[in-house]
């Protein structure tokens, strides 16, 4: 069935039938709950305990030392403050031209390196709080550009994206929307073609920012899907997680994926460092050798900028 709402319900949602399916006893039940779509889950290796996407999904078995967390690596809940750029509930405002909304709270797919995964979304949450955001919006003329995030943006029907789009593009200083998603690689089921025509019928312009790690993760379903988004800009970010594309080759067959789809390497993220995921920490320094290698490796068009996330700035090596 090629029913997106119905493959987000069918989902591996426990460490009991993640083992089941893949045949393991590698999966635990921890404090962020396991999440695993199936379109995702079959394009894992069984086999293969090291598999990259596996690694991604898979909760962590080390317990780490609270202290050593806050006190030497630099590991936290919210490890980028989000609440405290937050002047309205639902949306954050870090830099003077762009907002971004908190569109959901619900995700197709739960990785084990989020940095939302303690966020209050209880609170923070832009449909219901539209008004105060919009008065806040208008308030605000530098802001030309808005940003859905979550959570996943695509988690919301299609009729509730087309009204929140349609209100965004009601503010007459907004002259773009950028929409974050991993949806559209986890479930490639997602890109409907009423969501194509609401992405292609506004006046709006539209950048929809994949989130893709591996070149295992775009599967045919995904390249079928991605290439109907003919109408608008499409750009990847990417975090580089030890075990998973600390690689050259990982990178450069990511950036050639990619780029083969249409889609052009915008951003490779230093890890957020957040609490459970320092098992996929790469140093600054292994991080900038694999970045400078890539440089030499690819045309500059396909090599995406090295930056870490540090609150209210981009840190960018070049």
């Amino acid at each position: 069935m090629n029913n997106w709402q119905y493959h987000l319900r069918n989902t591996l949602k426990d460490a009991t039938s993640s083992n089941d399916f893949f045949q393991t006893q590698a999966f635990k039940d921890t404090t962020f709950s396991i999440k695993i779509p199936l379109e995702f889950a079959k394009l894992i290796d069984k086999n293969n305990p090291n598999d990259p996407l596996l690694r991604q999904i898979l909760p962590p078995t080390k317990k780490f030392n609270t202290v050593t967390r806050s006190n030497v690596s630099g590991f936290s809940t919210e490890p980028l403050m989000d609440g405290k750029f937050s002047p309205v509930a639902g949306l954050i405002h870090k830099y003077p031209n762009r907002v971004l909304l908190i569109a959901s709270q619900v995700c197709a797919i739960h990785c084990q390196y989020c940095f939302r995964q303690n966020f209050d979304y209880a609170r923070h949450n832009a449909l219901s709080n539209w008004s105060a955001i919009k008065d806040y919006i208008h308030a605000h003329a530098t802001i030309d550009e808005v940003i859905l995030s979550g959570g996943d943006p695509l988690s919301l029907s299609d009729e509730k994206l087309q009204i929140l789009i349609s209100k965004i593009a009601q503010i007459p200083h907004i002259k773009t929307l950028r929409i974050h998603t991993r949806s559209a690689v986890a479930t490639p089921s997602r890109i409907t073609q009423q969501l194509i025509n609401i992405l292609n019928n506004t006046h709006l312009s539209i950048v929809l920012v994949l989130h893709i790690n591996h070149a295992n993760e775009m599967s045919v379903a995904f390249a079928r899907t991605i290439k109907k988004l003919n109408n608008l800009t499409l750009l990847n970010q990417s975090v580089l997680l030890k075990g998973v594309n600390d690689t050259l080759q990982a990178l450069t067959d990511l950036s050639l994926g990619l780029f083969a789809l249409g889609i052009l390497p915008y951003y490779l993220h230093l890890l957020d460092k957040v609490d459970g995921a320092e098992h996929f920490l790469l140093s600054d320094e292994r991080a900038v050798m694999l970045h400078r290698q890539l440089k030499k490796n690819l045309s500059g068009y396909l090599v995406p900028k090295l930056v870490r996330d540090e609150n209210n700035e981009f840190k960018t090596w070049l």
